[in-house]
């Protein structure tokens, strides 16, 4: 016969409870404990049955992780964690990509509450278009990126500290004519209005804006005119967007002290029309991007960037997520990722 929960729970020397626990991944089991059950069940062979426990509590045992563009490295980064970390907690992932459109967020929201996932993490580029402000009663729900609310549990960095940041990096390098490529296509006041932040994929977003405040922050604090020339906006966040930008500006414009690209995926789109130009990095230009991808390190040169721990960004997210799932009604909670700018020879004087 199957093993139950019953037998893992004698041979473990816990209660049926706490193997629950264990195995649903929502309530917090101390790690002594949590190695018992693990023991028990491989010694066991324990295989939950899906179908009776859905009856029992409702859930699926899966989660959904949706996201604007699976295409980007970033994205990549975030998927293989949210898997990792997820199958840690016995939970199952459902990968989706919104590009962005309310419609494919609505539908993800609508799966959500009718049990087809027991819960929904969500990265919206532009809070206004989102599914999150018109779709009615919320399932359990976590965001994670940009947009400044709070309706619901998010996980973000301070992209406006982070911009800030990165560009003082360029200005103590001497740069006082620093371009930034990602501002939004219609400029935007100095001040964001709100401190969120991650990774997003299209102009006009929550993260263009707020790096973009961030930017002109650390010119203003410096005493550096505010320059729109040097504000390069793009359609798309991608690396031949950024390619195709810089190229037309060098043959528009003076070549500025620097490029901030608002991306690593973009600064590798500058790095090569820089290359094909034959212009030297950092000789003659410095670059710096925004999210430390892995492939960052392996640029030519290698990229300076903003870099934040993705492991803890991730595993906030699935915490918040489990606190929803187990009280929907429990209130909101943002938790800050610190940020930190890696300096590598991108920028180096």
């Amino acid at each position: 016969m199957r093993p139950t929960v019953k037998d893992v729970a004698k041979l473990a020397g816990v209660s049926p409870k706490t193997v629950s626990n264990v195995i649903n991944g929502v309530v917090f089991v101390r790690p002594e404990t949590r190695a018992r059950v693990e023991s028990a069940l491989a010694e066991l062979d324990y295989v939950p049955n899906m179908s009776a426990r859905g009856l029992r509590n409702g859930r699926s045992g899966m989660i959904a992780l949706a996201l604007p563009d699976l295409l980007r490295p970033y994205s990549a980064e975030i998927v293989h964690l949210v898997v990792e970390l997820a199958h840690e907690r016995g939970w199952g992932v459902q990968i989706e990509q919104t590009a962005a459109e309310p419609k494919r967020e609505f539908e993800l929201l609508s799966k959500a509450r009718a049990y087809l996932v027991d819960g929904l993490i969500l990265n919206p580029v532009n809070l206004d278009d989102s599914a999150v402000t018109t779709a009615g009663p919320l399932p359990p729900l976590v965001l994670i990126g940009d947009v400044d609310q709070d309706v619901v549990s998010q996980v973000a960095i301070d992209n406006v500290a982070a911009a800030r940041d990165l560009t003082k990096h360029l200005l103590a390098q001497g740069c006082r004519r620093i371009a930034a490529v990602g501002t939004p296509e219609i400029p935007r006041g100095s001040s964001g209005a709100g401190i969120l932040g991650g990774s997003a994929e299209s102009p006009g977003t929550a993260a263009s804006r707020l790096r973009t405040a961030g930017y002109r922050q650390a010119l203003e604090e410096a005493g550096v005119p505010i320059d729109p020339s040097l504000e390069i906006s793009l359609d798309r966040w991608r690396p031949e967007g950024a390619a195709t930008v810089v190229g037309k500006y060098l043959a528009e414009h003076e070549l500025p002290d620097a490029f901030f690209c608002f991306t690593d995926t973009m600064a590798s789109g500058a790095l090569s029309t820089l290359w094909s130009a034959g212009i030297d990095v950092p000789k003659q230009v410095l670059v710096a991007g925004f999210d430390d991808i892995l492939d960052s390190q392996f640029m030519i040169p290698p990229l300076t960037t903003i870099a934040f721990d993705r492991r803890e960004f991730v595993a906030a997210a699935l915490d918040l997520l489990a606190e929803r799932m187990a009280d929907k009604d429990a209130p909101p909670r943002r938790v800050i990722i610190p940020h930190r700018v890696v300096e590598r020879a991108s920028t180096a004087r």
